[in-house]
């Protein structure tokens, strides 16, 4: 695990691959697992980089997601962002979106899925604010966890866990548009809001 350092000693990696090899950038990337990869990723010419802010998940790289300073511009083919960007404050956001444009190489590919709480809202607007709506990995979650983080993992001192922020489609798109993302296609699957986008070409 190679641990990031101040921004004033910071050196910046730049990761090596052979032609027939792609890099994927796994941003929050949590416990190790490539059941954690987006399915997308799963090839064998893809080489997952992981990086997290809690060192205890063993990452490449310890840092935020709004400072990825370890990681070189235009090094990796396509980054992965798993529900994390909720994980930050809002005024983050746009300094962690640019980060991703920064990394990827001219034509990559942003791969992201947030909380849809624009679904969850339709359940609190029923007062089941604390009804099991869906089963993850982690267990039950109701429109509470998908709001505020979920409420088991912050019960045990996982403060990271916490969402600071949310997102419609719309404000995602808008805020995609103003780090230069191109080629945006954005969608909602029940309770996951998911965006593709690629850094431009030019």
């Amino acid at each position: 695990m190679a641990e990031a350092l101040p921004d004033d000693r910071q050196e910046a990696a730049e990761p090596t691959a052979d032609a027939s090899e792609k890099i994927v950038l796994n941003v929050g990337c949590g416990y190790p697992s490539r059941q954690n990869l987006h399915v997308r990723f799963h090839g064998p010419e893809w080489r997952e980089i992981r990086v997290d802010i809690d060192p205890a998940v063993a990452p490449d790289f310890v840092c935020s997601i709004a400072a990825l300073t370890p990681i070189a511009s235009e090094a990796v083919d396509a980054v992965w962002s798993s529900h994390n960007l909720e994980h930050i404050y809002r005024h983050e956001v746009p300094a962690a979106l640019s980060e991703f444009c920064r990394v990827l190489k001219p034509g990559g590919l942003l791969l992201l899925t947030i909380p849809n709480l624009q679904k969850a809202a339709e359940f609190v607007a029923q007062d089941q604010l604390e009804h099991e709506i869906y089963r993850s990995p982690a267990g039950p979650i109701t429109p509470l966890d998908m709001i505020f983080g979920h409420t088991a993992s912050l019960a045990r001192g996982h403060g990271f866990m916490a969402h600071k922020t949310g997102f419609t489609a719309h404000a995602l798109e808008r805020l995609l548009l103003d780090a230069g993302f191109v080629d945006l296609e954005l969608r909602r699957d029940q309770f996951d809001l998911w965006a593709t986008a690629y850094r431009s070409r030019c």
